[in-house]
């Protein structure tokens, strides 16, 4: 373990997750040295299996690839931005097609060995119940945030949290597949593809989703809600909505031809691969709070998984937040206490790459103050701007946790010319707003770049 010691600590950042990780990464590629504290294996919660740092719950949370998508440029920006997260997926990543996918457990120990490798950084194996009382401290605790901390700050803040649930789908091991049944393609790709594919016709659909319908859930306690993040449904969350929805949802068909018949199945189940050696696949976009029994028997009632054998069963849990437009500054600092910032998606945001991405303007940000210097906000345009204007700008009434989308960019200017300018194509609209970005980032990295060491 890497180690502090001539001085006491310039910056605290409190958890190990991916936020905390990029927010201590950050700060110590400017020169500050930096205690990151984990309470793993002091504690550990349902979303954890190791003991390494930045734990993923499934191999493509860090989602699409392509700039013209918008959680593809904040990657892209990212890495631009020096990312220890960034650099860690890159050089973990699975095939999944335009998707980035990582090996978990290759991901999370190369985050792990990199933070404990690092000579300005002291990792410290130990719960914080509270918030430190340090001139500069960066809180991480992510969702699934201590109650002792969590406490804690609602006593600071001076009222409740907001909250939802989100939802891990299963994996399976790749050699329970029946591959006479389950066919590998990618939607619209020419070529073998990035996943498998179990085709369902008509009536194996409807039956899957009265199954759904029909089955034993989790219960929910009595005093709380169930406010769901829209972006990560359950599986039977989405099929109350209507009998078509999962049809046009995760299980849409199109784009896919069942080698077998040579025709569009009436929908599909994907699953993609989890780590880099093929051994487990999990099932996208199948989180679920079934109970473990019903998850097992609907699940084997697909085609082609009769006889799938579970790696990990899907699973529900507390996500905790802020109220971000009345708690935060631009600077992600909290409003109640100086040198207090906030990252993760304790912060306001949701998706594992939005929140390592506040992770590594908190550390940024912290670590400027450390040195006397003031903070720089990166300018709308980029994806990076565009999360911390979602922070500040949404409604506080009913704040909600939003991943990064181009609706939270600035418009592009108008087309010159006489008349009225075309419409753009959306995708040509999204890669102009792309490059837009990406120039942006680069004026940010400049302001940011002289402290580095």
């Amino acid at each position: 373990m890497s180690s502090v010691r001539d001085q006491e600590p310039r910056l605290v950042v409190v958890g190990g997750g991916l936020a905390g990780c990029e927010a201590a990464w950050q700060a110590s590629r400017r020169g500050v040295e930096v205690v990151l504290y984990d309470m793993k294996p002091e504690r550990l919660t349902a979303a954890h299996v190791s003991e390494d740092l930045a734990e993923l719950v499934c191999s493509n949370s860090l989602r699409a690839l392509p700039v013209h998508n918008a959680v593809g440029l904040l990657k892209e920006e990212m890495r631009r931005l020096g990312s220890l997260i960034l650099e860690a997926a890159d050089a973990t990543s699975v095939p999944a097609g335009r998707a980035l996918a990582v090996d978990r457990t290759g991901f999370a120990q190369y985050v792990t060995r990199a933070i404990e490798e690092n000579s300005r950084i002291e990792l410290r194996r130990e719960l914080v119940p509270q918030i430190p009382d340090d001139p500069l401290v960066v809180l991480a605790t992510g969702p699934l945030t201590a109650p002792e901390m969590a406490r804690d700050l609602q006593r600071m803040l001076g009222e409740e949290y907001l909250y939802f649930y989100d939802a891990i789908a299963p994996t399976l091991y790749a050699d329970s597949i029946d591959s006479s049944v389950v066919f590998r393609a990618s939607r619209y790709e020419e070529g073998e593809g990035d996943y498998l594919n179990v085709p369902l016709d008509a009536d194996q659909y409807r039956a899957f989703v009265d199954a759904l319908l029909a089955a034993e859930t989790v219960p929910l306690h009595a005093f709380e809600r169930a406010l769901y993040f829209e972006g990560c449904l359950p599986i039977e969350e989405m099929a109350r909505r209507g009998p078509k929805t999962l049809a046009y949802g995760p299980m849409k068909p199109v784009g896919l031809v069942d080698p077998r018949t040579g025709k569009r199945p009436h929908a599909v189940v994907q699953l993609r691969q989890e780590d880099a050696s093929g051994v487990l696949f999990n099932l996208v976009g199948f989180q679920t709070k079934l109970r473990i029994g019903e998850q097992k028997r609907i699940f084997r009632t697909l085609p082609g998984l009769e006889k799938a054998v579970f790696a990990r069963l899907g699973s529900v849990h507390r996500n905790t937040y802020i109220n971000a437009p009345l708690r935060l500054e631009p600077s992600l600092e909290l409003k109640a206490r100086k040198g207090l910032y906030l990252a993760g998606q304790m912060a306001g945001v949701e998706g594992y790459v939005e929140s390592a991405a506040l992770g590594g303007l908190a550390g940024t940000h912290a670590a400027r103050a450390a040195l006397g210097l003031p903070w720089v906000q990166p300018g709308p345009e980029t994806a990076h701007g565009a999360l911390l204007a979602h922070l500040g700008n949404a409604s506080s009434r009913d704040f909600q946790p939003m991943n990064v989308n181009f609706g939270l960019f600035p418009p592009l200017e108008s087309q010159p010319g006489p008349g009225r300018p075309r419409k753009q194509p959306k995708r040509e609209k999204h890669e102009a707003m792309a490059a837009r970005g990406l120039e942006a980032i680069e004026r940010y990295r400049s302001a940011v770049a002289a402290e580095i060491v």
